[in-house]
């Protein structure tokens, strides 16, 4: 069963200094069709203006994983980390007993344009962490989250994995699955077709007892695929 997603449907939380695009409810947009997805609660599209950003604000039991995808965000928190987090780089905090934290564009003429998303843990109250890193390109899969940061991943508290697909044009492969798993394919840039859904760059797709994916790439793609209960 496939759940298409297109990019123009989602929820708009733009304002003067930000374009924002809310795959499921979020802040002032509600929609009881997307509150979630499993344990996926939140996929932000964001282009931040220069100067500009979120101040600090407070977090609890949540993952919050950021994808910076040109850019970069200047990063101050309560755990006593003050980073950068540049263009290819993604970012990972477990909010688990309380943290606060600032997001901002330092640049003065550059664009911030990133993907933030939002995990319900499985467990509450874990000690707060931080960790960032960029993975190399590479064609095919690169696994960024897993629950025992098994090749190199974040570790993740939820018993799910995130991984990375890039294929170049007019590559086409298949990708098997876990029918009694769910899934959900987020497209980063390029087109494709997926089991002959075309998909294009910002849109998604929830999959359900599904054995696999067929994928066939119109130009270079990009896509996130996240493995959930």
């Amino acid at each position: 069963m496939l759940q298409l997603r297109k990019a123009h449907e989602r929820g708009n939380g733009s304002f003067d200094w930000l374009e924002s695009y809310h795959t499921f409810s979020f802040a002032n947009y509600y929609d009881p069709k997307h509150i979630h997805f499993s344990h996926l609660r939140v996929i932000n599209e964001d282009f931040i203006a220069p100067n500009y950003g979120f101040g600090k604000h407070p977090h609890d039991n949540m993952e919050i994983l950021t994808y910076v995808l040109s850019g970069r965000v200047a990063h101050e928190d309560s755990m006593g980390n003050k980073t950068e987090v540049k263009a290819g780089e993604f970012q990972i905090m477990s909010a688990g007993t309380g943290i606060f934290h600032s997001e901002v564009n330092p640049s003065s003429e550059e664009t911030l344009h990133l993907y933030q998303i939002w995990i319900i843990p499985n467990q509450k109250d874990v000690t707060p962490r931080y960790s960032q890193d960029k993975f190399a390109p590479k064609e095919g899969a690169t696994l960024i989250l897993s629950p025992n940061a098994e090749e190199g991943s974040f570790k993740i508290y939820q018993d799910m994995k995130l991984w990375r697909y890039q294929y170049p044009t007019e590559k086409s492969e298949q990708i098997a699955l876990n029918p009694n798993r769910s899934y959900w394919l987020q497209v980063v840039k390029g087109n494709l077709s997926v089991n002959g859904v075309e998909l294009s760059t910002s849109d998604a797709l929830g999959i359900r007892q599904e054995t696999a994916l067929e994928i066939a790439a119109q130009d270079d793609v990009e896509f996130l695929l996240f493995d959930l209960v």
